[in-house]
């Protein structure tokens, strides 16, 4: 349920909704807009009588109930976009934020030197992968905590703050010493385990879609975050398994414009993996931005046939140069207000 209070509630209005809502067995989850405040009542078991006779508290406007299953992650609950702040970049924002770097850390000098190329070209954050989930044991599995202290010595260097995957609640607390953003892979999107860990985290999460995840499981996946306290999360659609073979996924387009619909939370498109081929990550990346993304992720090596991993999707250094002065060109929707989704 949500409690709409009016544009003249005075705090101690506020305060008593939301004692009330504890009362009746529910988390109150407090929006404070430039015109008015939303309190959403959120949980199960509680009195839900008690939160719709709230209606006639002084300070209240209306009770209203939530119509998607996920309740903080929905527009319902806060009208207006988020922007989550990674070390100074602020995705959901104005800016397209662009964050590349490669599949993997291989080595220093293969980091330094993707790092300062990606920052001459105008990227906004650096990614690298440290712990690598592969589909065959017998693949590269990434370098752990060597790459992670590489990927902090190119932070140092770029400025650029470093997103990098974690796999498993065990190595949480030690990547949050090293990123500034962590990512939950796509085969780890429902692993509820991991994401109750990352909602007590005090980093920001990039949570990919899963493979064959609908867009309401995703959503669901980003409430495990934000009801455990992690209000900092950017989506990102990655690309789906459908019939088609002649990519390495399907970028779900639509998906994107969907979740920036249904949902506050910045949304950023990966078309590295969702298409699995270099010549179609330019015009996938400005077609995701077409359709509202707040970004792109890119993997990009200096000579993606040494690649240990994900060669045949990375860009080099010119290939990604050229993708970034596509994105040059006023490529943002102008996008109908009854869609809400206009900028803060």
């Amino acid at each position: 349920m949500i409690v709409n209070m009016s544009d003249s509630a005075t705090d101690e209005q506020i305060e008593h909704v939301i004692q009330r809502i504890r009362e009746a067995g529910f988390q109150p989850h407090i929006t404070r807009g430039t015109e008015r405040t939303i309190v959403a009542a959120v949980g199960s078991g509680g009195r839900r009588h008690e939160i719709e006779a709230l209606s006639v508290a002084p300070g209240v406007d209306n009770v209203v109930a939530i119509a998607q299953p996920f309740k903080l992650v929905s527009r319902q609950t806060r009208p207006q976009p988020s922007v989550v702040d990674v070390a100074g970049v602020k995705i959901g924002g104005e800016e397209v934020v662009v964050i590349a770097g490669p599949c993997s850390v291989e080595s220093r000098e293969q980091l330094f030197e993707t790092a300062q190329a990606v920052k001459r070209a105008g990227a906004s954050m650096l990614r690298g992968g440290a712990y690598k989930p592969r589909t065959s044991p017998y693949e590269f599995q990434g370098l752990g905590v060597e790459a992670l202290k590489i990927l902090r010595e190119a932070r140092d260097l770029t400025g650029l703050p470093v997103v990098t995957e974690v796999m498993s609640t065990e190595d949480v607390d030690l990547i949050c010493e090293y990123a500034d953003m962590l990512q939950v892979g796509a085969r780890n999107m429902q692993n509820f385990a991991l994401l109750r860990r990352l909602a007590t985290a005090n980093k920001p999460v990039l949570l990919k879609r899963g493979p064959s995840a609908i867009v309401k499981e995703w959503l669901l996946a980003a409430e495990y975050l934000l009801s455990g306290g992690n209000s900092q999360v950017v989506l990102c659609e990655r690309g789906i398994k459908t019939f088609e073979t002649a990519t390495r996924n399907t970028i779900d387009l639509a998906a994107i414009a969907l979740a920036k619909e249904l949902s506050h939370l910045p949304v950023i498109a990966d078309p590295s993996h969702g298409t699995g081929k270099q010549s179609l990550i330019g015009a996938v990346s400005r077609a995701a931005i077409a359709v509202g993304a707040d970004g792109i992720i890119v993997e990009v090596h200096p000579c993606p046939e040494r690649a240990l991993s994900d060669g045949p999707q990375s860009l080099d250094i010119p290939q990604f140069e050229r993708v970034m002065r596509g994105l040059s060109a006023p490529l943002r929707p102008v996008l109908a207000p009854s869609l809400h989704l206009a900028r803060a």
